[in-house]
């Protein structure tokens, strides 16, 4: 295995697991009511957040790049609207990612160059984790700015971090 992927390989998990840690600032001010609350129609409740997320890694890396069949009900992630609790919810995002993160480990050179088609789209094994990695981040600013709006609070998601350091 080339040092490159190595490399994409440790960044994904390091972005992927930054993600998780993020959302589980937001599970910490979260109440169990706020789960399924839709702000608008045209919105959708962070328990649909995390559902269509859990089915995006799944589809993407665990049954494309794992080579497992793709069961996923897309549908069903955003039409859910209670079924599971906040214990539930994130026991299920993080089972998902750490199943992830284990296909991504044990990814070879070649599944890593492979194109495969994924939900329409034609992407390599590199692809196929910068969509997902993208994507959860994508969504967790959704779901923190959902806990924001609910709670007006800082989630504190770089306590302990000085941002204001220049590069060198």
């Amino acid at each position: 295995m080339t040092t490159f992927s190595i490399e994409i390989k440790n960044q994904s998990i390091y972005h992927l697991d930054e993600s998780t840690r993020m959302l589980k600032k937001c599970w910490e001010q979260l109440k169990e009511h706020d789960l399924w609350k839709k702000p608008s129609e045209s919105t959708n409740s962070i328990g649909n957040l995390i559902l269509h997320l859990c089915g995006n890694i799944t589809q993407y890396i665990i049954s494309s790049l794992g080579k497992q069949a793709d069961s996923r009900d897309r549908d069903k992630e955003f039409s859910t609207k209670g079924g599971y609790n906040k214990a539930e919810l994130l026991q299920k995002m993080v089972t998902t990612v750490e199943t992830a993160k284990k296909v991504i480990e044990q990814a070879s050179e070649e599944d890593l160059l492979q194109k495969r088609n994924v939900q329409g789209f034609h992407f390599s094994g590199i692809g196929i984790i910068l969509q997902v990695v993208e994507h959860y981040s994508y969504h967790t600013g959704q779901i923190a700015l959902l806990t924001k709006s609910y709670y007006n609070k800082d989630l504190g998601f770089y306590d302990g971090f000085d941002l204001l350091v220049k590069n060198d």
